[in-house]
């Protein structure tokens, strides 16, 4: 039999802990929220001898709707398959991800790994069988939650556009339009005419490809700063 020391036991026993926060918004409360999250789950880890502290995954002002955008999480993710995380512990479920199959695609992915993820507010460990039917029905609720949310912005935002407030009309990438220092939509000349042309040459038979290779073989500048001219920036004009 293989003689074991203590401290080899103790290391053993220590399990790989890593923690992931996220806000959805860049505003003070949240940045406040989001600091305070990070050096919470920090000294949580390090101060526990049953933990080996493993990072802590931090996705700013980033939806927890769409996945692709959080490269913290995706990072995370990726370190776990490499081994070198053990369980991983979260605020709750809306943090981990309000869309409820990413989010349980993402849970069942880490506990092939025999990954635990801890959800700290609904005391909830993925490891343990009876968890995955608590995870279904609290995503569930997240996924609807955020979606209501996202419904009553949009809400907001159109009722301001019928009442003639156009002040909320993003410009970035408006073509044709900036703001004044009132925060008034305003004609660009010189997009202006980009637009004019490309009306021009749609009704002179061109197609949408054909107008997209013109302007980007003559080098016109985009209003959001791409290389290329697409077809669908055309339509987009067009509509």
């Amino acid at each position: 039999m293989k003689n074991t020391s203590k401290n080899e036991e103790t290391k053993e026993s220590v399990k790989r802990l890593a923690a992931y926060c996220r806000v959805s918004s860049s505003s003070e409360e949240q940045l406040n929220s989001f600091n305070a999250q990070v050096n919470y789950y920090k000294k949580y880890i390090c101060d526990n001898p049953d933990y080996e502290f493993a990072g802590i995954y931090a996705d700013e002002g980033i939806s927890g709707t769409d996945i692709k955008q959080r490269k913290a999480f995706n990072e995370m993710i990726k370190e776990a398959k490499e081994g070198k995380i053990e369980m991983i512990i979260t605020k709750s479920i809306s943090r981990f991800g309000r869309n409820t199959i990413d989010t349980l695609n993402s849970i069942r992915t880490l506990k092939e790994l025999g990954v635990d993820v801890y959800f700290e507010k609904e005391n909830i460990h993925t490891i343990n069988s009876e968890g995955e039917l608590l995870i279904t029905l609290l995503s569930a609720l997240a996924q609807q939650t955020s979606k209501s949310q996202s419904e009553n912005v949009k809400w907001g935002i159109r009722k301001q556009y019928e009442r003639g407030n156009i002040k909320s009309v993003g410009s970035g990438k408006f073509l044709g339009y900036i703001k004044d220092e009132e925060k008034n939509l305003i004609i660009d000349d010189k997009e202006a005419d980009i637009v004019k042309r490309i009306y021009k040459e749609f009704l002179d038979g061109y197609g949408t490809h054909q107008i997209a290779n013109r302007l980007t073989k003559e080098k016109v500048p985009m209003t959001f700063g791409g290389k290329g001219w697409c077809a669908s920036h055309i339509k987009g004009v067009l509509m």
